[in-house]
Order: structure tokens, then C-alpha cells, then sequence
């Protein structure tokens, strides 16, 4: 009775088994809910103990009989034949079991323990090949898992019997599990950096393919060959996680480039969560959003990520560097920058804007941390770039190239520094995009944009004004009042510097042109107050004459560049009639309006006036003087510092020592 039910358990095994395999190898065919539901019918019957309790005893009185040796057992796990090694074991077991209570022979019983033991490490061994192997076995070979799945929980119910004592099934299975893992990631290409410059790259996108297909299979196949509470697909993604972290941990990041560390980054950060490995929907509702993600300790990220923030900062300075280069070697020697469309144009702004994006963009998909201190660090790095290194390294050229070459000339440089204006008004724009991210840093940039700005604009005005200053010079002369010619390269000048503000950008253009505006006005007044020219009575109208039609025509030409200055417009009228008067009383009564507009004039400037009008005697000009004095303490409201003129215009040339003038 006991040998038939022991056949029958046999029979029973074999037959479930090979009706499972017949599922498994169908499974292309079917859909995966039919699948699932045959799955459910037959985890019932497959995954029922491979022994009945009832009839151990029996089979342990026939195998007396009938059981094989040690060596035929150990042959029959060494072929895989699992379950009749199993069955067979245990009778082994049993008869072991027996003989421990009542035989006398203690030297068979230790060499029987002996071979117990060895048989179940032996079992145990091929166990653990199955499972590590069974990752990478074609699809429906699975008839050995069924084995595995039931055995161990046999033995779980057999805990601390001969053979396996001390050891935990279930963690062996998870030790192979694990082990399997590790192998096959192992196995996975790794060229080194001399073989392919996008080595990790590809080695990452390989290894992601795999875990994906892996745990796929986790789910359709081998899942389903245990028994439920074997929790198998959790176990494998877990195994995955560990490995994975494991094999990370061994990159050599001392040879990363900053591409390497952005990939390594980006894959662990999204890559490892998207819809190509985790997140995939293949793996739903199996996965668990706990496991979605890869954990790794923070301060490995943390060496990855110091890694990667150096070694930007350290591309960007260079291509900061680089740039000042191609600038030098490759433009600077140009007679005329670019006009793109219609500005000077220079690709400083673009390669700077493009470096930042290109770094910025990058990051931003691994997390919003690790992007705001890569743009901190690409502002820190630029801070210096305008002045200490661009305008520096251009101002330096400007001083060591002869003016006489073409290239170096000062019209040259006048449109470089214009593109370069352009440039960094571009750049600032660029960078309002980041105020919210770096307000304080973005603000400290900005203003030395500004001052960078305000500077290649001060340059240029200087060389303007020493350009004009010879011309001015030859005004209010008796030359003067003969001819244009003096004058006329004055309004050359401006009409060269017109044609350089067409092709400068706003803002910034309003502010060159109105300071250029004050300029010419402020270099043409002056020269009035310290002429040495003093009309005569045939004299003075033609000179007021020249004074309103010179000053129209400047004030014309910076009011058609847009100049912001308005308020200069009517300097021209109130002089021009002064010197134009005969009488006192009607040069009293121009100087309310001159007072008015111009609050910042003093006594010596009137009187300088009145001196280039020369027809004034000594004592109609005190009295001149006293009138404007009494209309000046009448005066208010006090002068506005933003329309400062007069106050700018130091008066040096010799007086009538009968006309006090402070």
C-alpha cells in the first residue's frame, strides 16, 4: 500500500508537471488573461507537497528495498532529475532518521550522515544553478523551477531535520536569485574609454535593455512556476536594484568626463524610472512604485554630482577662454564685424548662451537641485568674462596694434566694440531667465553687464570726443565767422558716429547717442565761454547768426538718432539772441528764459557771453550782470541735477578787471 502511494505521488508530480510544461511552451499562443487564469487552476494542484505525510513510512519500508545509493542519488542531481532525487532523499533521510534510534553501528550511522549531508549540499548547490540559470533558459523551460518551488517548501516544512540543518531555503533561493542577477549583469559589453568615447553611455543603454527584457520574462514566465508566496518578480526587481547599485559603485569616475558623469547622472536620476526600464508598462501593476526608483546612497550621488559641477565649471572658463581666442585670431583682424540683420554682430553671445543652455538643458532632466547649482555655477564662472577677460583682452590688442593698419584702426574698433555692446545686451536678456532661479546672482551679472556696457561706450566717447576735440577748437574764431569748413567736419564726425549708432542695439543706443548729444552741445558752448574772439558791433549778429545755425544743425542731427535730451534744444535760441541784442534792456530781457531753462548757470557764464558779444561796455555789463544776479536769488526752485549744463562748462579766459565774475 505504501509503494502505491508513493507512485501515485509520483505519478501524480509527473503528471502536473508535464501539464504545466505544455502551458508554459503555449503561452505565444495564448492571450495573457487566459494565460493568468490557467496559471491560477493549476498553482492549486502544482504547488502541493511532493511527499503525502501519510505515506513517508510506507515509502521509507519499500525503499529499504529499493533505493538507490548515494552515488545513483548524487548522479541524479547532477542530471537534474530533482524530483525522483528528491523522493529518494528523503526516504534516504528517513531510513538515516531511524537507524540514529535504534541501530548500534555508530560508524555506518556517522558515514550515513555523512552522505545525507553531502547530498543535500549537493541538492542544494544544483538548486541555487537552476534559479541562477533560469534567467537566461529559452522560453517554457521551466519544468525544473516547479521542482525547485516545491522542494523548498517541503524542506520549509521539514526545518531541522537531518542533512539541512541550520539552513534557510527561502534565502538560498534569494542567494541565487541574486547571484543569477550579478552574472548576467556582469555579462553585460563594457568597452573601455580608448575603444568608444561613448562607452558608459552604451554600456548603460545595454544594461537597461537587459534588466527590461530580464524582469519581463520575470513576470511572464518564471513567476508563475512558484508558488505565490515566493513573492518572485518583487525578489528579482530587488535583486536588480542591489546588483545594479553594486556594479554602478565600481565605474572608475576618476576617469569620467564631464559627458560621462551628465549620462550616469541622467540614467540613474530618470532614465532607470522611465518607460524603458521600471517604469515600463510591460512591468504594471507588478511593480511596486517603491521600487520604480534606484537607491543609492546619497553621497555616492553626491561624488558623482561634486564631479560633474567641477568639471563644468572647468569646460565653461575654457570655453570662455577659447572664445577670447577665435576673437582675437579671427575677427580682430577683420576691418568690420558682421551686421546681422542690421547690428554689429559678433558670436560671443551666441557660443556664451548656447554653453549655458546646452549644460542647463542637460541637467535639468535628472532634477531641479542639481539645475539651479549648475546655472549658479555657470553665472559665477561668466561674472568675470565681460571686463576682466573679453574687454581686457580686446582693449590690450586696441593698444598694441598700430592705428594706421585698417584693422586696428579706431574705426575699427569702434565697431567692434559696438558688436561687443551688442553681445553682452544679448546675453543680459538671455539671462532673465535665470532671476528667479539665482536672483542675487543673476543681479550681481547684470550689473557688471551694465558696467561693462557703460564702459566700451566710455571708451568709445572718449576717442570721440578726442576726434572732435581739434575741430571745436577752431570755433568762435575770426576763421569761423569767415568760413564752414572747421564746422562741417564737426557734423562729419557725427554723421560717422551716426552710422555706428544705426548699428548699435537698444537700449543701450539711446543712452550712447544722448551722451554724445551732451557732448557735442557741452564742447561747443565751452568753446564759446573761453573764446578769445570778442565781436564787434558788425560782428555780433553774424556770429549769433552762426551760433543758432551751427547749434540747430547738431541738435538736428542727435535728434534724429533719438536722442533723449530735449531739454538742450533751446540753448541755441537763448544765446544766439543774447549776443545778437544792441541794448542792455534787451539782453535783460532775454536772460528770464535762459535762467529758466538752464537754472545751473552762473554769473561768470553770462558774463563770459557778454564778452564774446563785445559790444557791451564795462558798465552795462554790471549792470546786466546785477539784473541776472536778482532774477537768480528770485529764483526757487532749485536746479535739477539730471539737467546739469552750465555748471559742466568751466569759463578760464581772461576778463575786464572792472567785471567780477564769481
Amino acid at each position: 500500500m505504501g509503494n502505491s502511494s508513493s507512485q501515485e505521488n509520483k505519478a501524480r508530480c509527473s503528471k502536473h508537471v508535464g501539464q504545466w510544461h505544455v502551458d508554459v511552451s503555449g503561452d505565444a499562443k495564448r492571450s495573457s488573461s487566459s494565460l493568468l487564469l490557467k496559471t491560477t487552476q493549476l498553482n492549486k494542484e502544482l504547488h502541493q507537497p511532493l511527499l503525502e505525510p501519510s505515506s513517508q513510512d510506507t515509502a521509507i519500508q519499500q525503499d529499504r528495498v529499493t533505493l538507490p545509493s548515494v552515488l545513483e542519488i548524487n548522479d541524479l542531481i547532477k542530471k537534474k532529475r530533482l524530483e525522483e532525487a528528491y523522493h529518494h532523499l528523503v526516504s534516504f533521510q528517513e531510513r538515516v532518521k531511524m537507524e540514529k534510534k535504534s541501530s548500534e553501528d555508530t560508524l555506518q550511522l556517522d558515514n550515513n550522515i555523512k552522505d545525507l549531508n553531502l547530498l543535500y549540499q549537493g541538492l542544494r548547490d544544483e538548486i541555487k544553478c537552476v534559479v541562477k540559470d533560469s534567467i537566461n533558459q529559452p522560453s517554457g523551460s521551466t519544468e525544473l523551477l516547479v521542482n525547485v518551488g516545491q522542494i523548498i517548501q517541503e524542506e520549509e516544512k521539514r526545518e531541522g531535520d537531518l542533512g539541512s540543518t541550520g539552513w534557510n531555503w527561502r534565502d538560498t533561493w534569494k542567494e541565487a536569485v541574486q547571484e543569477g542577477v550579478q552574472a548576467k549583469i556582469q555579462s553585460i559589453p563594457l568597452d573601455s574609454k580608448e575603444e568608444n568615447k561613448s562607452w558608459l553611455a552604451v554600456h548603460l543603454g545595454l544594461l537597461g535593455k537587459a534588466v527590461l527584457e530580464d524582469l519581463e520574462k520575470v513576470k511572464n514566465q518564471l513567476k508563475g512556476s512558484y508558488p505565490p508566496d515566493f513573492n518572485v518578480f518583487n525578489t528579482y526587481v530587488q535583486s536588480y536594484q542591489k546588483g545594479i547599485a553594486e556594479h554602478l559603485k565600481k565605474v572608475p569616475l576618476k576617469d569620467l568626463e564631464a559627458k560621462d558623469c551628465y549620462v550616469l547622472l541622467k540614467w540613474i536620476m530618470r532614465d532607470y524610472k522611465s518607460e524603458k526600464m521600471m517604469g515600463s508598462v510591460t512591468l504594471q501593476p507588478d511593480m511596486s512604485p517603491s521600487n520604480i526608483s534606484l537607491s543609492l546612497e546619497d553621497s555616492f550621488l553626491d561624488q558623482i554630482k561634486d564631479k560633474y559641477c567641477d568639471m563644468i565649471q572647468n569646460e565653461f572658463k575654457t570655453t570662455l577662454e577659447n572664445l577670447i581666442e577665435i576673437e582675437r585670431n579671427q575677427m580682430w583682424g577683420s576691418t568690420e564685424p558682421e551686421t546681422m540683420p542690421t547690428y554689429y554682430h559678433s558670436e560671443v553671445h551666441v557660443d556664451v548662451c548656447q554653453g549655458m543652455e546646452g549644460y542647463i538643458k542637460n541637467i535639468q532632466e535628472t532634477g531641479p537641485q542639481l539645475s539651479r547649482r549648475v546655472v549658479c555655477i555657470c553665472l559665477q564662472e561668466l561674472k568675470p568674462f565681460p571686463a576682466s577677460r573679453l574687454e581686457e583682452a580686446f582693449e590690450q590688442w586696441c593698444t598694441s596694434t598700430p592705428c594706421e593698419d585698417a584693422p586696428g584702426s579706431h574705426a575699427s574698433q569702434f565697431k567692434y566694440r559696438t558688436a561687443y555692446i551688442n553681445s553682452f545686451i544679448l546675453i543680459k536678456e538671455y539671462l532673465e531667465m535665470y532671476r528667479e532661479t539665482s536672483p542675487q546672482q543673476v543681479e550681481h551679472l547684470m550689473e557688471a553687464m551694465e558696467d561693462t556696457i557703460k564702459k566700451l561706450g566710455e571708451t568709445m566717447m572718449n576717442q570721440f570726443e578726442k576726434e572732435i576735440e581739434p575741430s571745436f577748437k577752431k570755433l568762435m574764431t575770426k576763421r569761423w565767422l569767415k568760413e564752414t569748413r572747421d564746422f562741417q567736419e564737426i557734423m562729419e564726425k557725427i554723421e560717422d558716429l551716426s552710422h555706428l549708432c544705426a548699428r548699435m542695439k537698444p537700449p543701450y543706443v539711446k543712452t550712447f547717442v544722448s551722451k554724445a548729444h551732451y557732448l557735442v552741445v557741452l564742447k561747443y558752448i565751452s568753446q564759446l565761454m573761453n573764446s578769445s574772439l570778442s565781436c564787434k558791433s558788425s560782428e555780433h549778429k553774424k556770429a549769433a547768426y552762426l551760433i543758432k545755425e551751427n547749434l540747430n544743425k547738431l541738435q538736428s542731427a542727435f535728434t534724429n538718432l533719438n536722442s533723449s535730451l530735449d531739454w538742450l534744444l533751446p540753448i541755441g535760441d537763448h544765446l544766439s539772441d543774447i549776443i545778437a541784442k544792441k541794448t542792455p534792456q534787451d539782453v535783460k530781457n532775454c536772460l528770464q528764459d535762459l535762467l529758466s531753462d538752464f537754472p545751473d548757470i552762473s554769473r561768470k557764464h553770462v558774463a563770459a557771453v557778454l564778452n564774446f558779444q563785445g559790444t557791451m561796455g564795462c558798465k552795462q555789463t554790471l549792470r546786466i550782470l546785477d539784473h541776472f544776479r536778482e532774477q537768480q536769488n528770485r529764483t526757487t526752485s532749485p536746479a535739477n541735477q539730471d539737467r546739469c549744463f552750465f555748471s559742466k562748462i568751466h569759463v578760464n579766459r581772461k576778463k575786464c578787471c572792472c567785471i567780477p565774475v564769481t
